[in-house]
């Protein structure tokens, strides 16, 4: 039987227990959310970095040959013709790790959560 490995306790330790060649990308892809969502919540969701403004703005998650980005069906959507060079499905995208991530694309797509977040708070208190 093999020992379970620790589930990491903050962003920080998720980056750095990636493989290696995945490590300069994620911390890319984290200063790229940062600047695009200030004030955001950093915290890990279902074992995933996630940035939170009263609600989950967009996560994240490494896998073996990508970088999985989780902006919800609806900013999916909205950049759908942006995205139409990447994997994507419902409410995911897929960044190649062997390929430059697209941070204008990504500071747009986590600008695009900022504001549809704004825009439910501002439903919900009318």
């Amino acid at each position: 039987m093999t020992a379970k490995k620790a589930r990491p306790k903050s962003i920080t330790k998720y980056i750095n227990a990636a493989p290696k060649e995945a490590r300069k990308k994620l911390r890319e892809l984290r200063a790229c959310i940062r600047a695009s969502a200030p004030g955001a919540k950093e915290s890990l969701k279902w074992g995933m970095p996630a940035f939170s403004y009263r609600r989950i703005l967009v996560t994240f998650a490494v896998f073996k040959h990508h970088i999985g980005f989780y902006p919800t069906p609806s900013a999916v959507r909205a950049f759908a013709n942006d995205l139409s060079k990447f994997v994507t499905a419902d409410a995911s995208i897929q960044f190649l790790l062997k390929k430059p991530l697209p941070l204008r694309l990504i500071r747009k797509i986590t600008e695009f959560r900022v504001r549809e977040s704004i825009e439910e708070d501002r439903k919900w208190r009318t």
